[in-house]
Order: C-alpha cells, then sequence, then structure tokens
C-alpha cells in the first residue's frame, strides 16, 4: 500500500504496489556526454573508507587538526514563535564532517532528513527506485540534469513564458526549443498534447519537459490538478521525462488545499521514474546558503553525481552541516510550521502590491492574481483601443521609458524561449516597502501613458 497526500496534506490510500521503470529504461534518454562520462577513480571509492577495520591510504583529504576552525555557533529563530530565538552549537565531530571533503551526493545525515521530507509532503517512499541528491542550489541540479539528458540539436518542451535561467542552457546545447502555451491555470495541456500528435514523423519527439508547476517565474501560475494529470498521462503515452522544478513549492498561499506534486501524482501511474524534481531551500531557509535537491529515478541522480564528482566535487560540507543541524532542531513539524510564515508573508506582500496596481493600472494592465511566489506577470495595455490591441512589445516601455522615471521590471521578452516580443512584464515584491510599491507603480502607469501618447502622435 503506498500514499500519496491528497490536496488537504493528509494521505490518501493505493493498494497497488509502486512499480518503479527498470534501469535498462534510461538509457536512450542518457545524453552521450553522460553515457562516455566516467565514475571518479577516487571518489568512488569513498563508501569503501566507512568499511569496519580498513585502514584507508585513499583520498588526499586534509587532516581537519591543521584547521584554524576550532567551534562554530549561530541563532535561529523558532519556528513556532519567531520572535524568539535559539542558539545552535556543532560539535566537535559535527564541526570536522563540515570541514572536511564528504560524499558527492550529500551529507548522509542531511540526505536522510530530505528523505523524510519527500515522503511527508509527496508521499514517496525509499524503496520506489528514486534516490536525492543534494546540489549548490536547484539551479546546479538543473544544468546537471540538463547536460545527462540532453543532447546538442535536441528538440526540447519548455513552457513558453518559461524561467529565464533554463534558456541560456539550452541555447548553449543549440536545442530546438518547443514552446508549449501557459495561462492562468498553468501549463496548457492541450497545446502540449498538440504539439506532441502533430510531430514530424520520422523526427525524433522530445525527450524532456522543463516546467515550474507552483508560483511559476516568471508568471506566478500555478498548474491545476488536472493539467499535471493530464502532462503526467502525456508523459506516459509519448515517453519524456517531466523536469519539475519546484522553488515555489513552499511559498504557495491559495486559498485552494496545495495541488500534489507530480513527482507524488506519478504514484497513480502504472510505473513511477518519469519525474525529476528540483527543490530549493533558497526561498525559505537562505538563498546564499546554496542548497538545493534533486529526487527522482536513481540512473539519472547517478549521472548527475558524476557530472558533480568531476566538476564541483561536492556541495559544501560546512553548509550542509548547518542547514542539517537547523532542520534537525525544528523537525518536520517545525519546518512546516516555518515555511507556513514564509508563504503567509508573500501573500501579505503580494496583497500590497495588487492593490497598488489596481489603483494605477487599472484599464493600463491586465494581470492575474499569483497563489505562490514573489512575481507578478501583468500585460500592457499600449494602446487606448484596448481591444485591438492583442501584442505590442514591453522592452522599449520598461527598459527606457519606465527606467527613466526611476523604476526597473523584467520585460518579457526576457523569459521567451525563442526571444519573440511580448506586452507583458515580469515584477517582483519580494523585497519593496509599501510606500516603493506604490511609487514604483505609479511610474510604470506614467511611462503607460507616455507610450500611448506616442503612439497616438505616431499615427496622427
Amino acid at each position: 500500500m503506498t500514499h500519496i497526500p491528497d490536496t488537504n496534506g493528509s494521505a490518501i490510500s493505493h493498494n497497488t504496489a509502486v512499480k518503479p521503470l527498470p534501469e535498462a529504461y534510461y538509457t536512450k534518454f542518457l545524453s552521450d556526454l553522460a553515457k562516455e562520462r566516467r565514475p571518479s577513480p577516487i571518489r568512488s571509492l569513498f563508501p569503501l573508507e566507512k568499511t569496519p577495520g580498513v585502514i584507508s591510504l585513499l583520498a588526499g583529504k586534509p587532516n581537519t587538526t591543521t584547521f584554524p576552525f576550532t567551534s562554530l555557533s549561530f541563532n535561529a529563530r523558532s519556528p513556532v514563535h519567531p520572535g524568539q530565538e535559539t542558539m545552535l552549537s556543532l560539535s566537535g565531530d559535527e564541526l570536522a564532517q563540515g570541514l572536511q571533503y564528504g560524499d558527492t551526493a550529500g551529507l548522509a545525515s542531511l540526505l536522510d532528513w530530505l528523505f523524510g521530507l519527500q515522503e511527508n509532503n509527496h508521499g514517496r517512499k525509499r524503496n520506489e527506485g528514486w534516490k536525492i541528491s543534494v546540489g549548490s542550489g536547484s539551479q546546479d541540479l538543473i544544468y546537471k540534469a540538463v547536460t545527462a539528458l540532453v543532447n546538442p540539436g535536441d528538440s526540447v518542451l519548455v513552457e513558453s513564458p518559461v524561467y529565464a535561467g533554463v534558456i541560456p542552457m539550452f541555447h548553449s546545447l543549440r536545442c530546438n526549443q518547443i514552446e508549449v502555451e501557459t495561462d492562468a491555470q498553468g501549463i496548457r495541456s492541450s497545446s502540449l498534447r498538440t504539439i506532441l500528435e502533430q510531430w514530424p514523423q520520422g523526427t525524433p519527439k522530445p525527450k524532456v519537459l522543463y516546467t515550474v508547476p507552483y508560483g511559476c517565474n516568471p508568471t506566478g501560475m500555478t498548474a491545476t490538478l488536472e493539467r499535471r494529470k493530464e502532462v503526467l498521462q502525456l508523459a506516459r503515452e509519448h515517453d519524456f521525462i517531466v523536469l519539475e522544478d519546484d522553488p515555489y513549492f513552499f511559498l504557495y498561499y491559495g486559498k485552494a488545499p496545495r495541488y500534489p506534486s507530480y513527482f507524488a501524482l506519478e504514484l497513480e501511474e502504472p510505473e513511477v521514474g518519469r519525474v525529476l524534481r528540483f527543490d530549493s531551500l533558497s526561498k525559505v531557509l537562505s538563498a546564499g546558503i546554496r542548497i538545493g535537491f534533486a529526487s527522482g529515478p536513481e540512473v539519472l541522480l547517478k549521472a548527475i553525481d558524476q557530472h558533480t564528482a568531476t566538476s564541483n566535487l561536492q556541495t559544501s560540507s560546512l553548509t550542509q552541516v548547518i542547514v542539517f543541524k537547523l532542520l534537525d532542531s525544528w523537525g518536520y513539524d517545525g519546518f512546516r510550521s516555518h515555511t507556513e510564515h514564509v508563504s503567509q508573508f508573500y501573500a501579505d506582500k503580494r496583497d500590497i502590491f495588487e492593490r497598488a496596481m489596481k489603483k494605477h493600472l487599472v484599464g493600463l494592465a491586465e494581470w492575474s492574481t499569483p497563489e505562490a511566489g514573489m512575481f507578478f506577470w501583468f500585460k500592457l495595455l499600449l494602446s487606448e483601443d484596448n481591444a485591438e490591441d492583442k501584442g505590442g512589445d514591453s522592452e522599449v516601455v520598461i527598459k527606457t521609458k519606465a527606467f527613466e522615471k526611476g523604476v526597473l521590471a523584467l520585460p518579457g521578452t526576457v523569459f521567451s524561449p525563442n526571444g519573440r516580443e511580448t506586452a507583458y512584464v515580469r515584477a517582483s515584491f519580494s523585497l519593496t516597502s509599501e510606500e516603493d510599491v506604490d511609487l514604483a507603480i505609479q511610474r510604470i502607469r506614467d511611462a503607460v501613458l507616455d507610450a500611448r501618447a506616442a503612439a497616438a502622435a505616431g499615427t496622427n
């Protein structure tokens, strides 16, 4: 019997046994580079050092007695009572572990904690053919996953607009980025189906789909349960891997209960193993600490680990020890309380931002209210005849007119995989004070009015 969290956070029981896809299934998905990469001759032997009675002369690890650090303590706010603080200290053994080289996939104690987190949040148990790897932020892991799965010139499926950070990854591999439409309900599975069913015969179909299901950067939209299920069905029918980039999973503040992730929903599929999930602690613990983790099929995670072993060896042991110390002191209930406080913080920031938009941009812009994340995605109505204004380009208005008036935002073309112009703009509401939000939106209003006046003058 397996359990996946339902939309109320409790568990739904499934009597069917979880059947992972066989390892051989992934051979066709691995890139040529991943197939050619060889295990690190030293790091692959690290686990043998833990064999009882073995004297290791293996690795060139520096002696920890030569390190100048003797203790490390830090204060952390209580997840239940944010006004209270607790001092946490790393013991001698903990500090020694944090100052030394560690396992490529991550610190064992942190990995164990994260396995429990994934079971709590997504109903996934350890015996289902998947594993976890820790990275220097989820971006690090996404890049390594892309290079492990995609060959130069491959076609890839990307929701559009898409997180700008992945566009250079696919561009550097000269990929054909196939844009899947999105709307207020997230990725449009009907668009995805049309693309795949009309795919030219004799041309290899894409092996991966990249999507951000919660509080998508840049649109702020969250994919509905129906859309998610349809995407998984298409993944099975057309044989592709879903790259589920979910840095805003813990920043969901919608009124409806949180939808299950792709990683959880695939438990309802005949076989599991078509989802490679990326989580980040940047938005809820610290962006600078650079800790993210990937969860998915063992074969794919091993390919990522081999990349890590030959690039940066591992994620910082010290930051992993610090993060584990904090999470272990909180427990899963404490972590949940903390993330609930964080999501409510961003809900309040969203409301402040939207009030300013309603005050200054009604009739000058269109938008949908985000339910997760930290972004508003809005369309500038650059013509007074809004009924006929089906397009336009926000880039000049935002980069010149708005900037000249003292406000910075991102024109939507930045998030277009193939660089097409768009009237949309992305604005972040995570840092700005209420006073500055009001002033910034007023300046955008003035920039739009100037653009309308210039367009009107040009037509007369």
